[in-house]
């Protein structure tokens, strides 16, 4: 009788850790296609406010260069993070993953833009980095190329971001549809924020760290130096 007891406690010590191993795992990776749909949609909510902000500091560039440089910067983040998650998808799918598959490919404008989303994106950083670190006075050709970019960039992404409404609206919880989806969460919660965590707090740090940099941007005489030209 004590060796019946004696195993079905530690069968029942093996199914609670098998248990509590699987929730440490889900909780972090788990979600499957509605977990990886809630990170890109969440990550687009802090797009869309980050895109406003630069959009605001655009018209009147001279006096709020100093956010438009240390919000450029922190983007960075998110971007790469978007740019993954939406990447790992069309990985997934097309690699004949069953439950991608059963998914579906995200809509066919989303598809074909994509490509010019990424070409766009990394454009746009690489020639705002490349002004950053060159200084106004040698601008040329870094700022046409930023100019040209940043239109296709913002042009594409807003669109991108658009066909993306619908799930931003249900990671947002917004309207009964979202509301009632909230309740049956997927999981990989804790992943999922960790990740956005991380994205953030990485283009915060990359844009403290070059804050030095902004100085020959921020004086005044190089919207001097601008204007002459």
């Amino acid at each position: 009788m004590g060796t019946s007891d004696d195993v079905m406690i530690a069968r029942a010590a093996r199914d609670r850790a098998d248990v509590a191993r699987r929730w440490r795992t889900g909780s972090l990776t788990g979600g499957g296609t509605d977990g990886n749909e809630h990170l890109t949609a969440i990550n687009g909510l802090i797009l869309i406010v980050l895109l406003a902000v630069i959009g605001f500091t655009i018209p009147q560039l001279r006096q709020f260069i100093w956010p438009h440089l240390f919000v450029g910067l922190l983007l960075i983040g998110p971007v790469l993070l978007k740019m993954a998650s939406t990447g790992y998808r069309f990985v997934r799918y097309y690699a004949h993953d069953a439950e991608y598959r059963r998914k579906g490919p995200p809509e066919i404008v989303l598809r074909l833009i994509a490509p010019l989303v990424v070409i766009s994106t990394v454009g746009v950083f690489i020639t705002g980095i490349g002004l950053l670190i060159v200084g106004p006075a040698h601008r040329d050709p870094w700022l046409l190329l930023h100019k040209v970019t940043f239109i296709v960039w913002i042009v594409f992404t807003s669109l991108h971001i658009l066909g993306h409404l619908p799930a931003v609206a249900r990671a947002a919880r917004i309207g009964g549809r979202g509301h009632a989806q909230g309740v049956g969460a997927p999981g990989g919660a804790a992943g999922r924020w960790i990740a956005l965590t991380g994205a953030v707090v990485g283009g915060v740090v990359l844009a403290i760290v070059l804050i030095p940099t902004f100085a020959s941007w921020t004086a005044h005489s190089a919207f001097l130096h601008h204007h002459h030209h």
